[in-house]
């Protein structure tokens, strides 16, 4: 521990952990694409991961449902982010729901060695459970933002992602053909059997 001591108060840097979380279409990437831009504004050394398995719109970039995107390194394990971040002052990980849940101590040691670390990712699956590392980190986080969608029935803010085909994998990516936003009674509703 001598050593992150030392290190963060040589460069002065203070690690963090910030979480966005939220249902589909609630704008976590926009949020995560925003935040990471001002910080390469800054001059700061940015670098972003995205899970691989993830190739909606693109293979390499972290892309918005808007169309906003930066450039980011694909990988398959939460390991993998520890050997592109040496001398980053800030780590950008979306779609954190597919990561492994070694992705928590990852974070944890980034945040420990003076690194700022943005998450993104879905709070919960289709079928309104803690989705993955996701409960893990918003735990260890120091700030969480929960951002909401509209739900589609009603207009009233959307926190769950309801998936509208017939499919019961945990993991199945998708988009407005496959999932859509409702609040709470909606989403009751619509699962009701």
């Amino acid at each position: 521990m001598l050593y992150q001591e030392d290190h963060n108060q040589e460069t002065g840097r203070r690690g963090r952990v910030e979480v966005i979380c939220g249902s589909m279409f609630s704008g976590k990437t926009e949020e995560l694409i925003r935040r990471l831009k001002r910080a390469k504004f800054a001059r700061q050394r940015v670098e972003i991961f995205k899970p691989a398995i993830d190739t909606r719109y693109s293979e390499a970039d972290v892309v918005s449902h808007d169309s906003h995107s930066i450039a980011s390194t694909p990988i398959d394990s939460s390991a993998s982010i520890l050997l592109f971040t040496s001398e980053i002052d800030v780590v950008g990980i979306d779609e954190a729901q597919f990561f492994d849940s070694g992705l928590v101590d990852v974070c944890n040691q980034l945040a420990d060695n003076g690194v700022r670390v943005i998450v993104a990712g879905l709070d919960m699956d289709y079928l309104g459970r803690p989705f993955g590392p996701m409960p893990a980190l918003c735990a260890i986080a120091d700030e969480v933002t929960k951002v909401h969608a509209i739900c589609v029935k009603c207009g009233q803010l959307a926190a769950f992602s309801h998936r509208m085909v017939a499919n019961d994998k945990q993991v199945m990516l998708g988009e407005t053909a496959e999932y859509e936003p409702l609040c709470r009674q909606c989403y009751r509703q619509a699962t009701r059997k």
